[in-house]
């Protein structure tokens, strides 16, 4: 049977065989292999008028063959249109075809072999294509289409540790397209017109198409991991730690980022430390006694942790520290029980797990590790009764057995907390909220009652889930906590759910120790501690007085001192005075070391870039769910710039106390997404005003008069109003908003966002903060440069993307060395990026109009020696276009004197890099007369210039004070030798050679008559008189051969030729005698081609200089 399609005047023909037997197009492999059966159906390609066909898919179903018609439809019929030529569209096609197949071979070999043949293949193309460097690692590749405006370019695309690159052979043309991690400014899956699904790649002036891959989603996941890696190394190293499989980016493979993404989901979604390394998921079911069946779900185990997820959502969770598991056994294999094992914990819970694949191994490797933490933190067993935790609460007969929350102590712990006592007597014992405890408005009667009934259901839930850090996480338990927690069980519950107790445990003595160090101890954080400490909570009593202030002091400078990196940032004194509110001060120090070093990653460090990124993905949360709000603020920064308080102080500076602990509360059962939801509620409930707001300030009143007006009807205490509530003078009643329903409205209408969405989400807008934060320092660089030079803005801009891009070439592919200097984002703007001598010789020869051939190198170290004022090998941005501006825009005078500069001390040194310098040997002709025979046969005697020039410097040398010190004859060599280099190539190179001998000769008797004046006293008659009058011959040197030794030099005592200088006014006013050297020193400069020819070349400039140090490398380890 033959079905047929046209479209773009190509027929597409589905043809049924007789046969029953074929292939999938998975396989791909019978759709070029001849010898392969026939399948029973295939899509054939032909080109009207030709009697060939040509084979583009194959199943063995009539349901796979309209499958494989979708995709064909989907990704490739739409293309077509663009192309005119009709063979032009049959080459498309049979070339995306192969592509696809040898990509899937590719694939299926991946997962055989470590380093399959095809990637080998793909390797040794990828090297000869693009010419990088051997440290430049090709992870994967995948083939696709590049769009060009509306045309499609079949090709290959190569995805490495620092690049993206696209290469396209088609119809004759190749395109090779280059685009650096750094660069990419913005990274989505989008439509075009031709495909519903493509993933646009955006840089600073391009946007580029790419679609038609056999696994989208796989490739985008390996594009975000790769950009984010790569971004956060280059660009956020001050806060970012790599996994230590990725420590060294020439070592990362397409395994580590598949890895890397799980371990940061699985670190994200339990809230363990940073540091946690996940080894092993496996598809599990876990007995669930409150349900009295198995639940399917994952376990996920890692180096200290033991935790279970269930497949749907919210059903079940629980995290089990090794610290806390007794013994791990493997269970008899039954029909009923597959593969069981049994995870025994402290508290006299057993944990029954079944289904698990590769059993053995799993318990072995949970064995080793459980045996090294008991090693390493053993357990001491305590059998004295905590008073708080006799209550019913943390104590019962139940299937938790007697575990208490006291137990978790270390066995030095006793002693430990002992001397611990002994040296730190004034730590607070006591959450601060028991101390200062205010009676509310409503009755005693009334609180309690309410108090007992929250307290009651929680029992009630303790005794079915458990009461340890080893709880079953339920939806009930969701549904309690949105309620609000009981103020005698809140600090210790936010203790479990950020499994701070376990840290707690396994650290006794480490807070009493920190506070002994840091104390007393005065810098500039302490400085803006104490700055803040009457700012945090001043409306509550426990923080007017100095009980509570001192607490406050010691648990935010000893995290300070814990953690230098964060040190201490604003906010962070809000939310650690909550804290100790509701826990005892060295509980409330782990609390602060758990929302600060995992539950909200990178919020409090010097650019906030944590909550920048929240920031923006609340922003697209907000278009996602509340459209019409979006629409009307067509610019939600507005919103951002209120909502950041949100994020960074969990609603506790503008939402009244007693209502913002709910919030915080949900934060530490559910992490971020608690924040996030709330957020999106809050402007629901207010979408109607904001929509009719006229400005951002009407807005923030509205949100500021909302926020202010959310009451806890359930709370014991009195009112504590917000101290940065704004417009909260009413001259009329407002709306109250009861706390608990607005939880629960977020946790219904925004309570739909999963982790793993919220991990992508701030993957996609990483990027976009990081980048902002790039172009923020560039706009301030180049404010402060622009009023200083003469170079064009947009030229300026240029080159500071030239000098950045140098940077980031070195940190791609070179060994870090001591001088060099990472990108520091906490400096300065304009020292965040500097470059060392190597990187700006690279530099001077790409943008600098003094080339001088074979010299220019060495003209680059002496220009970085002499731009390098506090000698540390590294310049900044600012140094290097000043002096670019005076060899591109500066006049004769600033460019000589810029080049004296270039050629004495501290640019020139006696160790200076240039092997043919007559440096060592200074003997010079200086005997020649200054007669010069012209091109029209005139002669010109320079004798009376030259006597009235000394006599002129001699008189100016009373009136002002010289800048510069005195060139020497060796470095008045050096000096000459540049300027001879430097006219090469010149279309005036004759005249300006005849030129300079004239000067440098009239410049050498200069040097001597003064030498002869310095030892007489004064320039006398016979000083003239000595001068021959001889004309010499055109083809003599300025410089003397230095195998011999001038005749006339034995006039001269060796000693004497140390005395021989010149001044810098004695060289320019030589300069000005030759017109053609004014000229050449005047002429205007092109910058602009200068740059363009940088930006091409620059790359291959590095990557040859790579290549030649890799082979000399070679031949050295060879011989």
């Amino acid at each position: 049977m033959l079905f047929q399609r046209k479209f773009s005047g190509i027929s597409c023909i589905w043809h049924q065989t007789s046969d029953n037997s074929g292939r999938l197009v998975g396989a791909l492999d019978a759709v070029l292999d001849s010898n392969a059966r026939v399948a029973p159906f295939r899509i054939l390609l032909q080109v009207p008028g030709s009697q060939v066909y040509s084979p583009i898919a194959c199943g063995a179903t009539l349901e796979e063959i309209n499958q494989h018609w979708d995709w064909l439809e989907q990704n490739l019929l739409h293309t077509l249109s663009v192309f005119d030529n009709k063979d032009d569209i049959a080459s498309f096609v049979k070339g995306k075809v192969k592509a696809l197949i040898a990509e899937e071979t590719s694939s299926r070999l991946a997962e055989q072999e470590e380093e399959p043949e095809k990637f080998r293949e793909a390797l040794v193309k990828f090297e000869a294509r693009f010419n990088f460097p051997e440290a430049e690692k090709l992870v994967t590749y995948y083939s696709c289409c590049c769009w060009k405006g509306r045309v499609p370019r079949q090709g290959w695309l190569y995805l490495s540790i620092n690049h993206l690159c696209f290469y396209s052979f088609f119809l004759g043309k190749e395109l090779k397209l280059v685009v650096p991690w750094v660069d990419i400014q913005k990274l989505e899956r989008t439509s075009n017109v031709f495909l519903t699904d493509t993933i646009r790649i955006t840089t600073q002036n391009k946007e580029r198409d790419f679609s038609m891959f056999l696994n989208l989603d796989e490739v985008f996941k390996v594009m975000e991991q790769l950009a984010d890696v790569t971004l956060r190394r280059l660009l956020d190293n001050e806060v970012f730690d790599l996994d230590p499989d990725l420590q060294e980016p020439s070592q990362i493979t397409k395994r580590d980022l598949e890895a890397r993404a799980q371990n940061e989901f699985f670190r994200a979604f339990f809230r363990l430390p940073r540091k946690e390394k996940l080894h092993a998921v496996v598809d599990c079911s876990l007995w669930t006694p409150f349900s009295r069946c198995h639940t399917a779900g994952r376990m996920f185990t890692s180096d200290s942790y033991i935790c279970f997820a269930s497949r749907e959502d919210g059903c079940c969770k629980i995290v089990l520290p090794l610290r806390e598991v007794v013994s791990i056994e493997k269970m008899e294999d039954t029909s009923l029980l597959p593969h069981p094992i049994i995870v025994s914990i402290r508290s006299k819970v057993a944990f029954q797990f079944i289904e698990l694949r590769d059993r053995d191994s799993l318990v072995e490797a949970l064995l080793v590790r459980l045996k090294q933490v008991h090693a390493n933190h053993p357990v001491h067993y305590d059998t004295s009764v905590d008073d708080d935790m006799a209550s019913p609460v943390f104590h019962s007969t139940s299937m938790c057995g007697d575990h208490r929350f006291g137990d978790l102590e270390m066995v030095s712990s006793q002693s430990s907390e002992e001397s611990e006592k002994e040296k730190s007597p004034l730590l607070h014992p006591d959450a601060l909220v028991t101390a200062f405890q205010q009676s509310g408005s409503q009755s005693p009667d009334s609180q309690m009652s309410r108090e007992q009934i929250k307290i009651s259901l929680w029992n009630d839930h303790f005794v079915e889930y458990g009461r340890t850090v080893c709880m079953f996480r339920t939806e009930k338990i969701r549904k309690l906590v949105a309620m609000g927690i009981p103020e005698s069980l809140r600090g210790r519950l936010w203790l479990l759910f950020s499994d701070a107790v376990t840290d707690l445990a396994s650290h006794p003595g480490y807070y009493g120790n920190l506070v002994e160090e840091s104390l007393g101890k005065c810098c500039l954080v302490t400085e803006e501690i104490e700055r803040d400490l009457h700012r945090s909570l001043p409306e509550h009593p426990a923080f007017q007085n100095e009980t509570g202030i001192a607490a406050l002091r010691r648990v935010l400078t000893a995290y300070a001192h814990r953690n230098p990196k964060i040190g201490y940032c604003q906010s962070m004194n809000i939310l650690t005075s909550v804290l100790l509110l509701y826990a005892k001060e060295e509980e409330a120090f782990w609390l602060l070391v758990a929302v600060c070093e995992r539950m909200l990653p990178d919020y409090f460090n010097h650019r906030v870039i944590g909550a920048q990124v929240d920031q923006s993905v609340f922003e697209e949360l907000i278009k996602g769910h509340l459209p019409e709000l979006a629409e009307h603020m067509n610019d939600l920064s507005a919103l951002a710039s209120v909502s950041l308080s949100w994020f960074l102080t969990l609603f506790l500076s503008i939402m009244p106390l007693e209502s913002a602990v709910n919030v915080v509360d949900c934060f530490f059962y559910d992490g971020i997404k608690a924040i996030f939801q709330l957020g999106l509620a809050v402007l629901e409930a207010n979408a109607e005003d904001l929509c009719s707001s006229k400005d951002d300030g009407q807005a923030l009143m509205i949100l500021s008069r909302f926020l202010d007006h959310i009451k806890n009807e359930d709370s014991p205490g009195p009112p504590v109003g917000s101290h940065h509530a704004f417009f909260s003078d009413d001259q009329e009643p407002y709306p109250v908003t009861d706390i608990s329903d607005l939880i629960r409205d977020s946790y219904e209408k925004f309570g739909d966002q999963s982790v793993e969405q919220i991990e992508h989400l701030r993957y996609k807008h990483r990027i976009r903060v990081l980048q902002g934060h790039e172009d923020t320092t560039k706009q301030n660089v180049l404010r402060v440069v622009i009023p200083e030079v003469s170079i064009l803005p947009e030229d300026l801009e240029e080159l500071y993307d030239l000098f950045k891009r140098e940077h980031m070439m070195s940190c791609y592919w070179e060994q870090p060395r001591p001088t060099a200097s990472r990108h520091d984002p906490s400096r300065p703007y304009a020292e965040q990026y500097r470059i060392d001598a190597r990187q700006f010789a690279h530099l001077f020869q790409l943008v600098s109009p003094w080339t001088c051939g074979a010299h220019t190198e060495i003209l680059a170290e002496r220009t970085f020696r002499l731009l390098d004022d506090n000698m540390d090998q590294l310049i900044e941005f600012k140094a290097f276009v000043s002096c670019l501006d005076i060899m591109y825009n500066g006049e004769m005078n600033e460019k000589i004197k810029l080049l004296y500069r270039l050629h004495i001390p501290p640019a020139l040194t006696e160790n200076d890099r240039d092997s043919q310098s007559p440096l060592k040997n200074p003997l010079l002709s200086t005997s020649r007369p200054l007669v010069f025979g012209k091109p029209n046969g005139d002669a010109v005697d320079y004798q009376k210039q030259l006597k009235q020039m000394i006599k002129d410097l001699a008189k100016e040398k009373d009136k002002t004070e010289k800048e510069l010190p005195k060139m020497s004859q060796r470095e008045f060599i050096q000096f000459c030798k540049t300027l001879y280099s430097m006219f090469h190539e010149d279309p005036e190179e004759n005249d300006l050679y005849q030129a300079i001998a004239t000067v440098t000769t009239l410049l050498l008797q200069i040097g001597e008559v003064g030498q002869r004046s310095s030892s007489s006293g004064s320039c006398s008659q016979e000083c003239g008189e000595e001068l021959q009058a001889s004309a010499p011959s055109p083809e003599d040197s300025v410089f003397a051969d230095t195998g011999k030794t001038p005749q006339d030099s034995q006039a001269f005592p060796e000693e004497a030729q140390a005395d021989w200088t010149v001044s810098l006014e004695h060289i320019l006013a030589s300069l000005l005698t030759e017109q053609s050297l004014v000229n050449f020193f005047e002429k205007p400069l092109d910058m602009k081609s200068k740059l363009e020819n940088a930006k091409i070349n620059q790359y291959n400039l590095k990557t040859s200089e790579m290549s030649h140090q890799s082979q000399s490398e070679l031949k050295l380890s060879n011989l």
